[in-house]
């Protein structure tokens, strides 16, 4: 771990340029996550873009963040240019102004004025790939849609986070293992070990990510390193019962099961012929999770 975050940590000395990228429909652990790297390196001042190939869904609409998520990776990084015709003379000089949180670009006429209309104006954005690209959560390149271009990310340095056992194992730096129960432990993890800076709102996603992976730690696939990045989000503020989107995921297999179970007997059966017992008394073993 420490070679590689040694390797991380001079990729962004170098990059001026990061991108976070997800799979498309990502869950609420991969998009966690992600936001989660996105806002510790923005926090920093750095030129980070985030982007999933399509519009988040509504699952993951709670995450601080969500707002920022882009389905173009040049959207941010790449540079603006205003062009318009220039003949010797039109143009004394260039100046700008800021009024009312707007950069208004003057172009001070020369001697013999100007010689183009507004329609001659051209606004363009050229593409410029990130220097270096975090991937969060996707097992092969085709997960990323059109946001994955290789001609234009053939110099781009790519750091792979994932932890499913079908990644195909891309990228100049591989942080993928199947023995950790989340991405968003993942990221925490590197964020901590790379000295990024958080705050309540990068914890808390994470906390959440972890939540939705785990079951609320109830699954039996939950790491110790859940655990130990749950104890340090929760000192940084974050908040350990789950929104109801994460309640919902808990749930759900719980409710497919009950619902297999009653198909197995049609309902009006059941109540035409009750079981003998029906008002014994009655000793139920079920799930501990209860909502008051």
């Amino acid at each position: 771990m420490d070679t590689t975050v040694n390797k991380i940590q001079e990729y962004l000395a170098k990059s001026q340029t990061i991108g976070v990228l997800t799979p498309r429909d990502p869950n609420l652990d991969q998009m966690a996550g992600a936001l989660a790297l996105y806002l510790s390196l923005s926090s920093e001042g750095r030129n980070v873009v985030i982007a999933t190939p399509n519009d988040p869904l509504v699952e993951v609409g709670n995450l601080v963040g969500i707002d920022k998520v882009k389905t173009d990776i040049n959207g941010k990084i790449g540079d603006l240019i205003v062009s318009f015709p220039y003949r010797e003379g039109e143009i004394d000089k260039v100046s700008y102004t800021l009024e009312d949180g707007k950069l208004n670009i003057v172009v001070k006429a020369g001697e013999i004025g100007l010689d183009f209309d507004e329609k001659d104006v051209k606004f363009e954005r050229p593409k410029r790939a990130p220097q270096l690209l975090f991937i969060v959560g996707a097992s092969k390149i085709s997960d990323l849609g059109k946001l994955f271009d290789v001609s234009e990310l053939k110099d781009t340095i790519i750091i792979n986070i994932d932890n499913s056992p079908q990644n195909q194992g891309f990228g100049d730096i591989v942080m993928v293992s199947t023995k950790l129960s989340s991405v968003s432990e993942q990221v925490a993890n590197l964020i901590l070990s790379l000295g990024l800076p958080t705050d309540q709102d990068i914890a808390q996603n994470l906390m959440d990510g972890i939540s939705f992976a785990t079951k609320n730690f109830q699954s039996p696939r939950t790491s110790a390193l859940a655990f130990e990045m749950a104890g340090i989000l929760m000192r940084q503020g974050a908040q350990r019962e789950p929104n109801q989107q994460i309640r919902t995921a808990f749930t759900k297999s719980q409710t497919q099961v009950q619902e297999e179970e009653s198909e197995e007997v049609p309902t009006q059966e059941k109540a035409k012929n009750p079981p003998e017992d029906w008002l014994a008394p009655k000793i139920y073993k079920g799930s501990t999770n209860f909502e008051g």
